[in-house]
């Protein structure tokens, strides 16, 4: 995730086809496509970034450089695809047919469209790794259990295999502030909202729920610590905590659709690798059956993705298959993706590249 909010290359990208797209619920995406970028050279071993919440191709891109030993684009070829309602690929927001019926996404359907880019598309039979951060963790998580014998690596930064009810909890407040604005009600964890009819959003209302919306996760994103230390000065050239929402959390919030919001947050809600029938719902079946080497990434000041949560994976798996790599930040979650914080970078760097070499 770069600090910066969107620029002009959100729109420097190439679409995957996948026509009429069977979802898991059994609903059909009508003409779906995939949005993605590549990075490097076909040749060298690939490794799939996907993107997170919120975040288009080029932000979450802004962490592929040639600096690094691990997401180093002279070194990997690196496929980085957008989630499903992101708006780039197939979104509420670029699919006006759809917006008010748009069908429930999961993890799955994201992955098994990216295996079909990757397959079909690009040629690859293999990767070295999974890569990503937050949501993009969720679905390295996925791919582990969903195609086990197609990468050597998978790497979920700040994420999670199961999405905990503490999460779910805070997502339902960041749903409500934003639904709100449309006098709309949640109807449960997973489950979507409605509204009092079905005219869509005004300019105003986008606004104002956009507008709370980031002032909700400005508390989330970010530690207690990170706060304390008025870090807002420092790296955002805040004053303040109230310049600090004003000039950057709101614009963050403001830079999306809401209904591809709403998408994307139920999709994270939904996220679950054990809900596949195989494993019936057990999480440690799951976990177990995870065959590659998996480098699980929190940071210790993450208000949604706790260290803990993230031991009881690794404890969980089979035998030298995972490895615990607890980033020590203040920068809460914001710590596995932003490119700000350089130090944490840096720690997440020599993580994957120790595991990579091996």
């Amino acid at each position: 995730m770069a600090s910066s909010n969107s620029t002009p290359d959100n729109r420097d990208f190439s679409l995957f086809h996948l026509g009429d797209f069977q979802l898991e619920s059994g609903e059909v995406l009508p003409q779906a496509f995939l949005a993605y970028k590549t990075f490097g050279d076909i040749k060298n071993p690939a490794i799939i970034h996907p993107t997170s919440y919120t975040a288009f191709i080029h932000e979450t891109a802004s962490v592929i450089l040639d600096s690094r030993a691990s997401l180093n684009p002279s070194k990997y070829f690196i496929v980085v695809p957008a989630l499903f309602s992101n708006g780039q690929s197939t979104s509420p927001s670029n699919s006006p047919n759809l917006r008010d019926k748009f069908p429930s996404i999961t993890f799955a359907d994201n992955v098994r469209a990216q295996y079909l880019l990757v397959t079909q598309k690009l040629g690859l039979t293999k990767v070295k790794a999974v890569v990503g951060f937050s949501m993009g963790g969720a679905q390295a998580y996925q791919w582990a259990v969903q195609y086990p014998d197609f990468m050597d690596v998978v790497v979920p930064i700040c994420a999670s295999a199961k999405n905990a009810i503490h999460n779910n909890v805070f997502l339902e407040g960041v749903k409500s502030s934003l639904i709100a604005a449309r006098g709309g009600i949640s109807l449960g964890i997973g489950k979507g909202q409605r509204y009092p009819s079905n005219e869509p959003w005004t300019p105003q209302q986008k606004e104002v729920g956009l507008k709370a919306f980031g002032r909700v996760y400005a508390g989330w994103g970010l530690s207690q610590a990170w706060y304390r230390q008025k870090l807002f000065t420092k790296f955002f050239g805040a004053k303040d905590e109230e310049e600090f929402l004003q000039t950057f959390w709101e614009p963050w919030g403001l830079k999306n659709d809401p209904d591809d919001l709403l998408v994307m947050l139920q999709t994270w809600q939904l996220g679950d690798i054990s809900k596949s029938p195989e494993f019936g719902g057990d999480l440690r079946k799951a976990l177990q059956s995870i065959k590659c080497r998996v480098v699980v990434a929190p940071v210790e000041t993450d208000l949604y993705f706790p260290p803990e949560d993230s031991r009881f994976e690794v404890e969980n798996m089979l035998p030298g298959r995972g490895t615990l790599a607890v980033v020590p930040s203040v920068w809460g979650h914001w710590g596995g993706g932003c490119v700000d914080s350089t130090a944490d970078l840096q720690f997440l760097d020599e993580a994957m590249a120790k595991v990579f070499a091996e």
